[in-house]
Formats: structure tokens, C-alpha cells, sequence
């Protein structure tokens, strides 16, 4: 297969960009008087404003160019079709069938794979609502309150966010608390002010062998025999488990019938929609959970059939692309204007860094080309007065994504308005800046105009909803994946791996018998690794 870096259209743009690089925003939009409206699209109930990027009609449609040679809508319709794209594990791509309506057929090695979630669903449902409504007992015989999650990754960082997102729509009653670091603090925190005797864990891991997950199930269970007794009796009513290896979890002591499946074909960061979410669908109930998918499947809607000019995800990927790999821009930040959004960013750095953090094609040959940013932000307005110095006023061209809604979800007076005036005011500042002509104009000193001046030209991209609701939250997230596959497909890598994540997991399991050992091991790393490893035994007293 010939890279895309050696594609007619990827020297088309090469070209292109030279043309243009130097162009500022002030004089694209002084040039075309229609561009914030012609620029922008309202699709699914969403709005995005694409007019503050570097970019004119002629890179979009070389740009969109990208997508014919490189076939991203053969690829697209692969996925959804459960074709095996996740080549180095042959394995199909399904995140979309977790959130297909009833009825649709999405076949796997014979199995109707649609049929699976909906059967899967329906008893995440029950288990929720027994818990919610106070049915589920403990071994003492007092109800579960307390859910905590303990997983790593997309098992964790997933439903975290989301529980975070739709606080709003959880059960207060119900705490709901996730376990994610082996460092023994992280589980000693989420639980010091638990009572054991109402307190289920959902221990996540398709394995049931990740090294973190698994150390701090075994301390939880420690935790809940420690104080309750009971024995297997009460493992069976104080956890439940997530997982595709059935025989590790009932070894564990988790009853087989308490366990929710996951598949193959549902990578980790991709999970959250899935029983990966169950601690979510106890906190905001089935309902919200299921308005959730219904966001997603809107969007998955919206990417499989909507022309790719009109595509927000595309889009979306397109202008990454531009600026990634003709600008030279290593970072993307998002920058959502909702303090319920918080964790929305380290989500999106597992989803973005994870799925395109590769360095060859799918068929195992260099890329040539940079392929995915680093992901960073916060939750708007506090970045304000952390980062966005270096945004405005650096030396680094940082494309930036502004994630906004109309409507509070409570109304408290004037903090709407602010919070999204400061929405509204930040692209407009970095897009136009302020000449030191400007500058002078408002009698500012003149030893402080060059410190006082903004180039502006750094591009933003403005996402605009009406509410957070779970089915917004869930188109969102959609937007996001979508994006990332666009971008992943056109370099020619796989997105759906994550070998990157496997040796330092491999050296860490041969590391810990030598730190544990009752005498000096015979070390075989480098010599900074061995040294590392003796002054760490000697600080633990061990020889």
C-alpha cells in the first residue's frame, strides 16, 4: 500500500501549505465578510465553528481529497460491517454495536453480536435497579450504598469521566467511588470512610489479569473478609466483575452469575458503553444510561452516512491532520467551559494517544509522517490563569478545541453568562490578537507594547451545545472516537492496538521478584536500572 505521504493529494497540500502558512485570520475574515457563518455547521444538534482555523476552501477540499485515495468511507463502512480492520490482533473494531438499536444486525463469526449487548443491557438494568432501590444485601444484611470501581485504563478512566459529566443525574444517595493507581494510597482514600458492609466492588479487567486491577481486587477483598468474615459468601454478595475470562473470576471467588461480559472486539478506551459503564448505570440509572447511548448511536449515524464535507468528525480529523503534519503542531488541547466536564481531557489523551501513538502502517512499515498529538487541558475558566499565557502568547502553535453549552443544568444568576462569555471571548483573542498599534491606542507605556501585544492567528475550533445531558455527553464522546479513526485511517495505522502499553508491564513483572527477594538478587538490566533497584532495596531495609 503506498503511504499517504507519498500521495498526489498529501504533496498537493505540502504545496498548498506553503502558500499559504503565513495567511492571518484578520485577513481571511476581512477577505470573506460570511466566513464565521459559512465556516460553521449545526448537525445532530450540534453546532461547531470551524471559521478560526488557517485554512480556506482550497485546503478543505484538498483536505477532503485525503479521504478518496486514502478510502476512509471504505473503511468507515468496514467497521460498522465487523470487518477484522484491527489487523495486527484480527480482530473487528466494534465500539458501534454497543450502542446499535434493537434489531440491527452486526454478525461475528456467525453470532449476532447486537443480540449480545442487548442481552448484556438488560441485565446491567436488573442489577441497577436492584442496587438502586435498595434490594441488593450485603453479607450483614444491609443494602449496598457504596459502588467502587476498580479498574485501570478504559476501565477506569471511562466511567470516571462520565460519573464525573452526569453528576447532575446521579442518585445522591448512592457514592460511587473508582480505584484505578496500584499505589496503595489511591485505595486506601476511596475507602477509608466506607463501612464494608455496604460497599460492592465491580472489579473491571476482560482479562482478569492486569497487574494493578487484580492488586487492588485482592486488597478490596482483604478489606471486605477483614471486617465482615463470611468467607466466599461474602465475595459472592461484595463483588461483582466485568470481564471475558470466567474461569479467573469465579477462581477469584466472584459468582459466575455476577459477572458481565465484555468482547474482543471492544478495546478498553473504547468501553465505557459497555458493562465497563456499570458502576455508572447504578449511579445515573438505566434511563440516563440508555439516553446516553442513544447520543452515541446519533453520531455513529451522523459519521457512517453524512458527506464527509458535512461530517463533524471528519472535519474534525481533517484539520488535525493539517496542522499536525504541515504546521508541525505536536499538541492539541481541549478546553471544555463545564466544571462537570473536568476529566473529559484525560479521557480524551487514552482515546486520542493510545488509539494513534504508533509509528508504522498497518502492514508494519514505517508511516513517515507524525501521526497522533499529545492531548492536554482543563476544564474552562481555570485554565485561564494556568496555561493559556502559553496558548496566546508562545512560541508554539497550539490548536485548540472550546467545548461549550447554552443552558446550565441550574441557574445561579450570572455564571452562565460569564463562564461563556469567557467561552466566547478566548478564541476571538487568540484568533485576532492585538497589534501593538492597538496597544498604544489604549495609552498603555511604551516599554510594556511588546510584552502587551498578541499575534493572535492561533486557530480554534468552537463546539457548542444546548445542555450536558447524557445524550449529549454521549455525542461528544462519539465525536471524539469518530475522529480519531478518520485521522488513524488516513495515516494507514491501526488504531485499535496498544502494544506500546506491553513491555514496560513485561519488565515490571520481572522487576518486582527482585525488589521482594529475601537476598540480593543477580541483576541483569542496565546499569541505571540495577543501581536504581539496590538503592530501592537498601531504602527498604532489604540487602
Amino acid at each position: 500500500m503506498t503511504r499517504v505521504t507519498e500521495q498526489p493529494e498529501w504533496q498537493a497540500l505540502r504545496t498548498h501549505h506553503e502558500e499559504i502558512r503565513d495567511a492571518h485570520l484578520r485577513d481571511l475574515f476581512a477577505d470573506d465578510q460570511d466566513r464565521g457563518e459559512r465556516l460553521s455547521l449545526f448537525e445532530a444538534g450540534i453546532y461547531v465553528d470551524f471559521s478560526k482555523n488557517r485554512l480556506t476552501d482550497e485546503t478543505m477540499r484538498l483536505l477532503l481529497a485525503l479521504c478518496e485515495t486514502t478510502g476512509l468511507r471504505e473503511g468507515i463502512e468496514a467497521m460498522f460491517a465487523g470487518e477484522r480492520i484491527n489487523v495486527t490482533e484480527d480482530r473487528p473494531v466494534l465500539h458501534v454495536a454497543l450502542r446499535a438499536p434493537e434489531g440491527t444486525r452486526i454478525v461475528v463469526d456467525g453470532v449476532n453480536v447486537v443480540d449480545e449487548v442487548q442481552s448484556c443491557l438488560a441485565k446491567m438494568s436488573d442489577f441497577a435497579e436492584t442496587v438502586r432501590r435498595g434490594g441488593w444485601i450485603g453479607e450483614t444484611g444491609r443494602p449496598i450504598r457504596n459502588i467502587v470501581n476498580i479498574g485501570i485504563g478504559g476501565s477506569d478512566l471511562g466511567p470516571e469521566m462520565a460519573h464525573t459529566a452526569l453528576a447532575w443525574y446521579g442518585d445522591r444517595d448512592i457514592t460511587c467511588r473508582f480505584v484505578s493507581n496500584v499505589d496503595g494510597m489511591d485505595f486506601h482514600e476511596k475507602t477509608r470512610d466506607l463501612d464494608p458492609a455496604e460497599t460492592l466492588f465491580v472489579v473491571c479487567s476482560k482479562s482478569f489479569g492486569t497487574q494493578e486491577t487484580l492488586a487492588n481486587a485482592r486488597t478490596a477483598r482483604e478489606w471486605i473478609l477483614g471486617s465482615l468474615g463470611g468467607g466466599d459468601t461474602a465475595v459472592a454478595k461484595h463483588f461483582v466483575a466485568v470481564s471475558a475470562n470466567p474461569g479467573r473470576v469465579a477462581e477469584f471467588g466472584i459468582d459466575i452469575g455476577n459477572m458481565f461480559p465484555m468482547w474482543d472486539w471492544v478495546g478498553g478506551r473504547y468501553s465505557y458503553d459497555s458493562a465497563i459503564g456499570l458502576s455508572l448505570m447504578v449511579f445515573i440509572g438505566p434511563d440516563a444510561f440508555r439516553e446516553m447511548l442513544g447520543g452515541f448511536r446519533e453520531i455513529d449515524e451522523h459519521f457512517l452516512s453524512t458527506p464527509f464535507e458535512r461530517n463533524i468528525p471528519v472535519l474534525m480529523g481533517l484539520i488535525g491532520i493539517w496542522y499536525g503534519n504541515f504546521f508541525g503542531a505536536e499538541t492539541q488541547a481541549v478546553l471544555p467551559y463545564s466544571q462537570y466536564l473536568s476529566r473529559l481531557t484525560a479521557y480524551l489523551q487514552q482515546l486520542d494517544m493510545e488509539s494513534n501513538g504508533k509509528h508504522v502502517t498497518r502492514e508494519g512499515e514505517p508511516v513517515g509522517t507524525q501521526t497522533g498529538p499529545v492531548v492536554w487541558g482543563q476544564a474552562g475558566t481555570n485554565g485561564q490563569h494556568a496555561y493559556y499565557q502559553l496558548i496566546h502568547q508562545g512560541t508554539k502553535l497550539i490548536p485548540s478545541d472550546f467545548i461549550g453549552f447554552a443552558e446550565p443544568l441550574e441557574d445561579l444568576g450570572e455564571h452562565q453568562d460569564l463562564l461563556m462569555a469567557n467561552f466566547l471571548a478566548q478564541p476571538e483573542a487568540l484568533g485576532f490578537g492585538k497589534t501593538a498599534a492597538e496597544v498604544r491606542a489604549d495609552g498603555v507605556p511604551e516599554r510594556q507594547v511588546a510584552a502587551r501585544t498578541f499575534e493572535g492567528n492561533r486557530p480554534t475550533t468552537s463546539i457548542l451545545m444546548d445542555k450536558l445531558t447524557p445524550r449529549n455527553l454521549g455525542k461528544l464522546i462519539a465525536l471524539y472516537e469518530h475522529k480519531v479513526f478518520t485521522q488513524g485511517w488516513i495515516w494507514g495505522i491501526n488504531s485499535f492496538d496498544q502494544w506500546g502499553v506491553e513491555l514496560g508491564k513485561k519488565l515490571a513483572n520481572d522487576i518486582i521478584p527482585e525488589l521482594t527477594s529475601d537476598s540480593a538478587p543477580v541483576l541483569s538490566h542496565d546499569s541505571s536500572t540495577n543501581a536504581l533497584i539496590r538503592r530501592y532495596r537498601s531504602m527498604r531495609g532489604r540487602t
